[in-house]
């Protein structure tokens, strides 16, 4: 990682002395490169950046290993890593640079915040959030594991929908997502918005466009907690994945799903009689839903 060179001058190898000092944690080094910067180029555009750098280089490498002691500390170090410094980084490497180097800063925290329960009042301030924020799929899917019931809980779910689709792709993720979809439509979006697979963003985009709960049952246009239950009209050989999903809250976007799944199983027997009979079982529960299956028949 380095400044980019516009020129061979004294000012741009000052500037590339303190980033290489930022990259080996060497916070000494760092603020003595940022000094000599300052005297000899006091008015240089990368100097405030790398000043901010340096700081939190010296402030934070004493505590690497030290264990954060409560969700406030860890609050606290994960608004400024992610307010400001996340933005100096950028100034400093520009990206990708700047995001191989904030993702080892997610790595610090989240091992030093390893020892923290999950607490509903801090959300955002878990080890696998953090582990989430690095990039590093298999710790955070280890720190979700650590969770009681983590799989009847909205936040950590997500979070372990996120680790598996990173880490196992979207096929085996399908029974955590149709969960979360029940648990926390918003939190489903937000997965898939950042998991951005291809599949997963063309389902999502024409579940939106086609489908209207609002219409039949007074909920809200594009409500995600239908969103397995709809797959499963045009994706069918998704019936055996989303079959996997475990018993949520009963619900009736969950009920619609396992509807779903049955009547592709009775399609697959022939079995006329019980396919007719669960059919209005379906368009009673989710006229909508129905239609959108019907018109694949």
């Amino acid at each position: 990682m380095q400044l980019d060179i516009f020129e061979n001058s004294r000012e741009v190898m000052l500037r590339n002395d303190a980033a290489h000092a930022l990259e080996r944690r060497d916070a000494d080094g760092a603020l003595e490169a940022c000094e000599r910067l300052a005297q000899e180029y006091p008015a240089d555009e990368a100097l405030p950046a790398l000043r901010v750098l340096a700081g939190y280089i010296e402030a934070t490498e004493a505590d690497r290993q030290v264990a954060l002691r409560d969700h406030e500390s860890l609050r606290e170090a994960r608004q400024t890593l992610q307010e400001i410094i996340r933005f100096a980084a950028q100034r400093t490497f520009g990206e990708p640079a700047a995001a191989v180097w904030v993702a080892a800063r997610w790595q610090d925290l989240a091992r030093r915040a390893g020892t923290l329960a999950f607490d509903a009042r801090y959300p955002h301030d878990h080890a696998a959030a953090l582990w989430l924020r690095a990039g590093d799929w298999e710790n955070a899917a280890q720190a979700v594991e650590s969770i009681e019931s983590w799989r009847r809980i909205p936040v950590p779910l997500a979070w372990m929908a996120e680790a598996r689709l990173k880490l196992l792709g979207l096929r085996p993720s399908w029974p955590l997502l149709a969960e979360l979809g029940w648990l926390s439509p918003a939190l489903l979006g937000e997965v898939a918005q950042r998991a951005a697979d291809p599949l997963l963003t063309q389902l999502m985009r024409s579940f939106e466009a086609n489908f209207d709960a609002a219409s039949t049952d007074g909920g809200e246009a594009g409500d995600l907690s239908w969103f397995a239950a709809w797959v499963l009209t045009e994706r069918s050989d998704l019936r055996e994945a989303l079959a996997l999903a475990q018993a949520s809250q009963h619900s009736a976007p969950e009920q619609a799903t396992r509807l779903m799944v049955e009547l592709l199983g009775l399609e697959r027997q022939g079995r006329h009689s019980d396919i007719v009979a669960r059919r209005k079982v379906l368009r009673d529960l989710q006229p909508a839903l129905y239609a959108a299956y019907m018109k694949r028949r």
